[in-house]
């Protein structure tokens, strides 16, 4: 078994909050996670996708009242909303009878209707927590480019050729159009989404134009705001926000939007190997979207992610604003040899940030300037997760 960084975060969101919620994609591993922080609590595990499980909870308060002694796992709990204000008066009386934290362990593929309806009956009682695909730190052992070419979900990355790894992705693919996002609003054609999907992937790590977007799908903005939104909501899709300061500047104002899985992005695009990956227009905006994706999953929540852009040409490619207030500028070139750009340079004299990077695919970590570094991914991710 691979251990995950969160692992640690999730047993001490345990130990201090009567509720913790763990978010993530479907097959990402959050049942695998659990079970083995369960293990330590005698956890009492129910899949609520289990006819046999659902039927234990016709009579939910019940049920519950009779195994409040004990950590209660409850996976994809999504499925069966109306628990919520059960749960919320089961932790109120626990926490009467002295039980303050460690009381319900949630798991669900993340939507916005789980997070409201949690959110707003379990305000103060419950912690949120994403798991998301492997990242380079969890990763190590395995050869370094498979995770970037066949991305972190476990039955991918962890499959025994390439051509099991694709077909299980578009499988993956496949599956949650026709049976997973049905289930979290209005019936959606899949084969419009899937097309949107796809259109997502080539337009990798691209400003965000809904309207481009809908114009291509013969659909209106709002509709095509909307699948987007659904995807973003499922943590599948990520949205980079721009940096916003009144510098005097013209600034571009638009998000980033990518395909978080890089592997998911290559069987979106019938991208079967790194030989194919390296001869395809994506490979550049792949590598880049692949590292951003890498180092926000690292830093966890204590870094924000942003992009800088001016209309004079000043960029940087990742800009981590820490609560602290200080800022690191990271710009991501796939070059053993990188060299630092005039944007670049210049977009760090409108921020001053206090600490400068350039990921480049090499290992060794060596100065480019006074104050900029070369590093490899694996060490700039290390670095945020230690920070």
């Amino acid at each position: 078994m691979i251990d995950r960084l969160l692992s640690a975060y999730l047993s001490e969101a345990i130990a201090h909050s009567p509720a913790v919620a763990l978010l993530g994609p479907r097959q990402v591993g959050k049942t695998t996670l659990a079970l083995e922080i369960g293990k330590r609590h005698h956890a009492l595990y129910l899949d609520l996708e289990s006819e046999q499980d659902r039927t234990k909870l016709d009579q939910p308060e019940l049920y519950l009242a009779d195994h409040q002694d004990k950590l209660v796992i409850l996976d994809e709990v999504h499925r069966a909303p109306g628990l919520f204000p059960v749960l919320r008066g089961l932790i109120d009386r626990g926490r009467r009878a002295g039980r303050q934290s460690g009381q319900y362990l949630l798991l669900g593929s993340a939507s916005l209707d789980l997070l409201k309806q949690s959110g707003e009956t379990l305000a103060g009682r419950i912690a949120y927590l994403e798991l998301a695909p492997f990242n380079v730190l969890e990763t190590r052992e395995l050869p370094p480019d498979d995770l970037w070419v066949r991305g972190g979900f476990p039955e991918s990355l962890l499959a025994s050729d390439a051509a099991r790894s694709l077909r299980w992705r578009q499988d993956f693919i496949r599956t949650y159009l026709e049976r997973d996002i049905p289930q979290f609003g209005p019936r959606i054609a899949a084969e419009t989404l899937r097309r949107f999907w796809g259109m997502l992937a080539h337009h990798q790590g691209g400003l965000l134009n809904t309207a481009q977007f809908a114009r291509n799908l013969g659909v209106d903005v709002k509709t095509a705001g909307g699948y987007l939104d659904l995807l973003v909501d499922l943590l599948l899709v990520r949205r980079l926000p721009p940096w916003h300061a009144n510098l005097g500047k013209r600034l571009v104002k638009a998000p980033k939007v990518y395909v978080r899985d890089s592997g998911l992005v290559h069987a979106l695009l019938n991208i079967s190997d790194k030989e194919a990956l390296l001869a395809h227009p994506v490979v550049g905006q792949s590598w880049e979207c692949f590292v951003i994706e890498n180092l926000l999953v690292c830093a966890a929540t204590e870094a924000q992610g942003y992009y800088y852009r001016t209309g004079g040409g000043a960029e940087i490619d990742l800009l981590l604003s820490w609560p602290d207030g200080n800022l690191w500028a990271i710009e991501i070139k796939r070059s053993l040899a990188p060299k630092l750009e005039r944007g670049f340079h210049a977009a760090c004299a409108d921020l001053a940030p206090a600490r400068k990077f350039v990921v480049y695919p090499g290992a060794e970590r060596y100065r480019l300037a006074s104050d900029v570094e070369a590093i490899s991914l694996e060490d700039m991710a290390a670095e945020l997760h230690k920070s």
